[in-house]
Parts: C-alpha cells; structure tokens; sequence
C-alpha cells in the first residue's frame, strides 16, 4: 500500500512587508484523497512544493512508498522529474504552444513513464477516450474551457503513472456544474493511482464531498490530523471549528461529566444541554461549544421538552443557496427551506433540536 512520511522544516525570510514564515509539519498519508485545510498563508501550496521537489526544505525526511525522496541529514534531495509525483497547479500547467495531444506524447516521454512508440500511442488515445478529450486532442490549452484543461492536466499527469498525486485547489474558477463533474473525475481517477492523493482545499463542501483524510494547517503547524469524520465531528480549537464553516460556536462551561454514561453538559446562552462526554476537560471548565448547523431542527409547539434544545431570538431573515437564513442571536444561523421559513414570518423566538453527538466542546 503506497504511503506517505514526511517531516518538513522549511523557513522563509522576511521580505518587504511579508513577514518572516516557517513552515513545520510531519504527515503520514495513506492511499485515498488526504485534503489540506487552511486558510491563505498556511502552508499547504509550500508543502507540496517541498514534496514535489520544487523547493528544498532545511530540515527533515520526505519517504514515499518506501523511497527515500529528501533527507536533510545524508543531503538526499531528488530532482522533480525522478518523484514520480504527479502535481497539478493552479493553472494547470499546460504547455501553451503544443496540442493536448502533444502535451501527453511529451509527458510519457519522460524518464519516469517512458516506453515503447506503439506503448505511448496506445496511452494516449486511452486517456483522451477516458477523459473525454477524443474531439479536442488536436487543440491547444487556449481554444479549451476550464472544465476541458482541468481534464486535459489529469490525462497528462496520469500518463506518467505518478506514485502520487497533489493538486493545488484543482476546483478553483470552476461553476458548480464543473466541480460536480470534477468531483466525480477524482474519483474514477483514485482507482487507477495506488497512492496517495493530497488536496489543497478551502472549500469543505470540496472536503465533504472528496476527503478520506483531513489535515488542517495553521499559520505553518499541523492543527489537526485524522479521518474525515473524526475532524469533522471533534475540532481541536475554535479557530478550527471557524475555519471548518459547519459550526455554531458559543462561549460555554461544562456543568457535568460522566464517563461511563458518554454524557456531558454544558451551559451555553443561559441554556442548558447534551452532548457526548468530554475526555480531557473538567467540571466548570470554560471553553467554547460548537454544534453542527446541519442537526438543528424546529422544535415543534407540541413537541415534548428535549434534553438538547435551545431557544434563540431571530434577528434577521436573509435569502440563502438552501432557502433563507435565519440570523440568530450572538451571531448563531441556521438554513431552512423557504417553505419552513414562510410558516415562521412571525416568529421572532424559535426553539431548535439537536443530537448529543452534533454537540462538541474545545477549550481554546
């Protein structure tokens, strides 16, 4: 199984009016989709410069499948051509003067992918059939749409039957339409790489929809690392939890902790509630509370009282992609349909439901 180990120390000087920034993370990928999250400045286009080999970190250990690819110590570095990653940037990357299907011809003639004439002609009428570029081989990446040089980069990538692959916001400039269709590509395209993809991501709709992993850079530093899931469901701090986008956040205190029942609650705008037991805070601990927008729901008028409900004042009422957005007090929001919010128009204190297990707490 193709993995990925690497620990990097990287550290820009400052220039002009950008400060100095030091990169400093060690991740572990698996085979699957490995989204990077973070916001502008975080890191994650230098780390996977630094594993594509175009820039040298000054400290650490990059293995891929076993293969030693930099090790600060013993001054290994291995030049781009000879990683076997295939890398995607952001603007695809295609060379501007040839045809698509010259773009792919000259990737397969590279050391790492190169074979046989008949081979490489067989590859590449293969690929353009796979991804739909049969009709626009002959074109250069100016006569094709964003979509097009979008599949155009991955048949050329793919071509060189990279060990691993990294993309640089691949979705970035695409209509929905187009992220669905690439969304869907990706993962036809994870079937034929026995390797890791990593994901330079600021969409978590593109980390719902993609991730089997997920690690979220801040300011250089690995803020959190694990499955999909695990992240999603517990961020380490609040600023991750903003940085996720799913969360109501509130100041809150732990009020109650049982360990063998998986019970906590905590005290959150006056209001009491549930959620799964905290391990590593203590009673009366203060912190912040992050609940799952996507688990609210109305509490009905005839609905028995529930453990987990909170009820809020409606502040605003704002036009949503999901219907309308109802803004709430201390800066909380829910979506509903238009239909729920037409029967609300009066309605200026909403009572809202929601499981235990939407509910987690962070300290920070």
């Amino acid at each position: 199984m193709g993995s990925i180990d690497a620990r990097i120390v990287k550290r820009l000087p400052a220039v002009k009016d950008t400060p100095a920034f030091e990169l400093d993370v060690h991740i572990r990928a698996q085979e699957g989709i490995y989204v990077l999250l973070g916001a502008s400045g975080a890191g994650k286009t230098l780390l996977l410069n630094c594993l594509g080999g175009f820039i040298r970190p000054d400290e650490g250990r990059i293995l891929v499948h076993d293969r030693l690819y930099f090790d600060a110590a013993t001054q290994v570095h291995l030049r781009p051509e000879l990683r076997r990653c295939g890398y995607i940037f952001q603007d695809h990357a295609l060379f501007p003067h040839m045809t698509i299907r010259e773009n792919l011809r000259f990737a397969a003639s590279l050391p790492s992918s190169r074979g046989s004439s008949l081979n490489v002609r067989r590859r590449v009428n293969d690929l353009l059939d796979t991804f739909d570029l049969n009709n626009l081989g002959e074109r250069k990446p100016a006569q094709l749409s964003g979509g097009q040089k979008q599949r155009a980069a991955l048949a050329r990538i793919l071509i060189t039957n990279p060990g691993i692959l990294l993309l640089d916001e691949p979705s970035r400039g695409l209509d929905a339409h187009l992220r669905d269709a690439f969304y869907k590509l990706l993962r036809s395209v994870r079937e034929r790489i026995q390797g890791p993809i990593l994901l330079v991501s600021h969409s978590i709709e593109e980390c719902l929809e993609l991730a089997s992993s997920v690690a979220v850079l801040h300011a250089g530093k690995l803020a959190q690392e694990g499955p999909r899931e695990t992240v999603l469901a517990k961020p380490a701090t609040m600023e991750i939890a903003r940085l996720l986008g799913i969360y109501n956040i509130a100041p809150a205190a732990i009020t109650f902790l049982d360990p063998s029942a998986n019970l906590s609650r905590v005290r959150v705008l006056g209001q009491e509630i549930e959620g799964p037991y905290f391990p590593g805070h203590l009673l009366g601990d203060s912190g912040y509370v992050c609940l799952r927008r996507s688990e609210w729901k109305l509490a009905g008028v005839n609905d028995p009282p529930s453990p987990n409900q909170l009820t809020l004042d409606v502040e605003d009422r704002l036009p949503s992609a999901h219907g309308v957005r109802l803004l709430l007090e201390s800066d909380l929001f829910v979506d509903l349909s238009e239909t729920e919010a037409r029967s609300l128009d009066d309605t200026n204190r909403l009572t809202f439901t929601m499981p235990r297990s939407s509910v987690s707490f962070t300290g920070k």
